[in-house]
């Protein structure tokens, strides 16, 4: 397979892009919302301090694209398409970096395996941190919207599995989400989007039962469920992973069970946390859990609001 240099990314936003008809598609094959999220937007503030287009704080210092990411390591391993946002033609790609995150052998290849497209009118897409060995297109294919370039990986400087989705029109960095360069928040320039995305400031990633707490790296492979549970468990313990948390926020935990509610769990943060989680429950302390099933809700609240939810099912037997 050819490799091809991938562009470095812009240091700057564009100035106002004049409206045209390049639009752009989802970008991944998911229901975003459900089991995919976006976890970074682009950083709009010229500074060291952090700023989405919502004057949110879903970014980091110096971020040039959009993060779309998936829950765990599972989802990753069982596949999940990267597809072209609009039409193009591939201008450089690179595959083979392995997917393990930053280390020093990444060095130099922050975008990992990558795919950039060139569009008309000066436009392009790149794709980054996708799995290795799965990139399909080579340099020179053109493309439609769809088609599908590869599969999101942890290849690059990547801490969790994403897809990084980079704009840029003639070299600058544009924001999809609004194509303004104002200080005010919200769409006021516009979106380049096909479909209108609903901006969420943090979220619950999943939920799910375990006989113990469990590790972080157990919640971020996606291994700590271990539904159904055995009436002779040692513990009974509802977790929760969440992303874009803010100081101050509020997740609730609950059980209930065949008798009544078991655990009712409230944690607020003392900081921000891009990404997090949290565990209540009970230990075993009779001849055993009563038979049935289980729910556990978790619920995330800001400022005295609702904004994410999560039900687990589970069953002791």
């Amino acid at each position: 397979m050819r490799r091809a240099a991938l562009l470095a990314l812009s240091l700057t936003l564009a100035p106002p892009v004049v409206a045209s008809d390049f639009l752009l598609g989802l970008p991944i094959d998911c229901a975003l919302g459900q089991t995919c999220f976006i976890q970074n937007f682009v950083d709009r503030d010229p500074g060291p301090a952090v700023r989405d287009y919502q004057c949110g704080g879903l970014s980091y210092d110096g971020h040039k694209g959009t993060d779309f990411r998936l829950p765990t390591l599972a989802d990753m391993a069982r596949g999940v398409n990267v597809l072209a946002a609009a039409p193009g033609v591939v201008r450089g790609m690179r595959d083979g970096v392995p997917d393990v995150g930053p280390t020093a052998a990444t060095a130099g290849k922050e975008c990992g395996n990558g795919v950039v497209l060139r569009h008309e009118d000066g436009w392009e897409t790149q794709y980054c941190h996708l799995k290795s060995g799965s990139i399909r297109v080579q340099t020179g294919q053109r493309v439609t919207a769809g088609t599908i370039l590869g599969q999101i990986g942890l290849s690059g400087k990547s801490e969790f599995p994403h897809l990084h989705l980079s704009l840029r029109q003639n070299g600058e960095v544009v924001d999809p989400f609004d194509l303004s360069t104002a200080a005010s928040c919200g769409e006021n320039g516009g979106s380049l989007w096909q479909d209108a995305f609903a901006y969420h400031a943090g979220g619950l990633l999943g939920s799910g039962f375990n006989a113990a707490v469990p590790d972080y790296s157990e919640i971020k492979a996606g291994t700590a469920e271990q539904s159904p549970l055995r009436t002779t468990a040692p513990a009974l313990v509802f977790w929760a992973h969440a992303f874009g948390g803010q100081k101050g926020d509020v997740l609730t935990l609950t059980v209930d069970g065949p008798e009544g509610r078991l655990v009712n769990h409230r944690a607020t943060l003392s900081k921000d946390q891009a990404e997090f989680f949290r565990a209540a429950g009970k230990r075993l302390s009779t001849d055993g859990w009563s038979l049935g099933a289980y729910t556990g809700t978790a619920t995330l609240i800001r400022n005295g609001t609702e904004i994410s939810q999560f039900t687990s099912p589970m069953t002791i037997q």
